[in-house]
């Protein structure tokens, strides 16, 4: 047995899928054509580990921010599970009892510019969740809130200024800070440094990892920057059209990717090369429509492998004997011999 599993895990998703209602014109009213949907998230399960870093990656607009929005109940999943620490399932739960369990799952957000409320003043914004969520006495709310701003490089004086004032790093350090305020026990960060400089997306990596390694962290962070995840992750799960397609350590994942659309994503990244001009690797074709998936492995239309068993039958889970997980007919990885996984 793996050591992950071995430990009960923090968060357990199982089948966690979300559809959203396309908006109907006039017309088809009128006609009363059936209500189409929207498959953002499709029977998804996995878990993540007390201490961990789980790197989510894809293509924008494969569902990773959907995900990470049901994750925390912003949206209401249409089926599935999410067991989380002691908390139970946060899917089924509502009022009061949603509220005490958001307290222990933070987010980051992609934009630090819109994720600030940019008429309150930082320490308006720090007392107001020390206050609502009484995390401390009144008493304790300065010491509180300098502390949690001195662990993630801003000083003291930030106190009294608004959000404008500050660059968007400055800005994404003071997010992250209202996310370690409340203590959680897992922290998502959705892209937070897709929005800012390259040179500031350094500084802020180097800041998750580490508070990573001082408090423990266990954290799913969310990227298609495969370069940033591989630095930052001990797991990574890669998703497509709504779909997990493949799972495992992340040095055996970018080692030896197992599914086509994962090695693609990694040998299309950029790289820092003189001497290669173009990239050889590209991924063909126009993602399909979550409206109308592709029968059989909605990654054929666009795979350089796919054959007729790919274009006309959905491939199953497998896991290899190292414990990746990976979602295709033809794994890369021939070395190692595939099973079935029964995701109950």
């Amino acid at each position: 047995m793996r050591e992950e599993q071995a430990a009960k895990p923090l968060l357990d998703v199982s089948h966690l899928s979300k559809t959203f209602p396309v908006r109907q014109n006039l017309a088809e009213i009128i006609r009363r054509e059936p209500q189409a949907y929207v498959r953002a998230v499709e029977d998804v399960t996995f878990c993540v580990y007390q201490g961990e870093t789980l790197g989510l990656v894809g293509e924008s607009g494969c569902g990773k921010s959907t995900l990470s929005k049901t994750l925390i109940r912003l949206y209401k999943p249409d089926d599935g599970a999410v067991m989380f620490g002691t908390y139970g399932d946060l899917a089924l739960k509502e009022g009061r009892a949603l509220k005490e369990a958001r307290k222990a799952i933070q987010m980051v957000f992609q934009d630090p510019y819109s994720s600030l409320n940019p008429k309150m003043t930082i320490r308006q914004m720090f007392y107001e969740i020390l206050s609502v969520h009484h995390l401390c006495p009144k008493e304790e709310y300065e010491r509180r809130t300098v502390e949690i701003l001195d662990m993630v490089g801003m000083p003291s004086y930030a106190l009294d200024r608004y959000p404008s004032a500050f660059s968007g790093g400055q800005r994404q350090r003071i997010g992250i800070a209202r996310a370690l305020v409340m203590q959680p026990e897992l922290l998502i960060a959705d892209e937070p440094v897709s929005a800012l400089d390259v040179s500031i997306q350094a500084q802020i990596i180097n800041l998750l990892m580490e508070l990573k390694n001082k408090l423990n962290l266990t954290m799913i962070f969310i990227s298609h920057d495969l370069r940033v995840v591989q630095y930052l992750s001990d797991r990574v799960m890669v998703m497509y059209l709504g779909r997990i397609v493949e799972m495992g350590r992340a040095e055996d994942l970018f080692e030896h990717p197992a599914h086509p659309y994962t090695q693609i994503l990694i040998q299309a990244a950029p790289v820092i090369d003189t001497h290669q001009k173009e990239r050889e690797y590209e991924i063909l074709g126009e993602t399909p429509s979550l409206m109308e998936l592709p029968k059989g492995c909605a990654f054929h239309p666009r795979c350089p492998y796919a054959t007729e068993r790919c274009r006309t039958e959905e491939p199953v889970m497998t896991e290899d004997a190292a414990g990746r997980l990976v979602k295709c007919h033809r794994p890369l990885n021939g070395g190692f011999t595939m099973k079935a996984v029964q995701i109950p």
